[in-house]
């Protein structure tokens, strides 16, 4: 099973790279299977460094409200 993780850009690189917040962590993620360009502050979907969408800022939220509870009963 793959698990896609919802993250906020919060930081341009270059053309193909930008830096993602995934729960408090900020990585670097590629932008190159994306067709829509990104700007700071949009929410996207993280899977294994490459960004595979863009969400809907409020479905984003709410993502990450569940995301944050599966990880503290862990």
């Amino acid at each position: 099973m793959c698990l896609a993780i919802p993250g906020l850009v919060c930081e341009l690189l270059n053309e193909k790279r930008v830096m993602v917040d995934i729960t408090g962590v900020r990585r670097e993620a590629d932008t190159s299977l994306l067709e829509e360009s990104l700007e700071v502050g949009d929410y996207v979907l993280v899977h294994t460094g490459f960004i595979i969408s863009k969400l809907d800022p409020e479905q984003a939220k709410e993502d990450l409200k569940l995301w944050d509870e599966i990880l503290s009963n862990q």
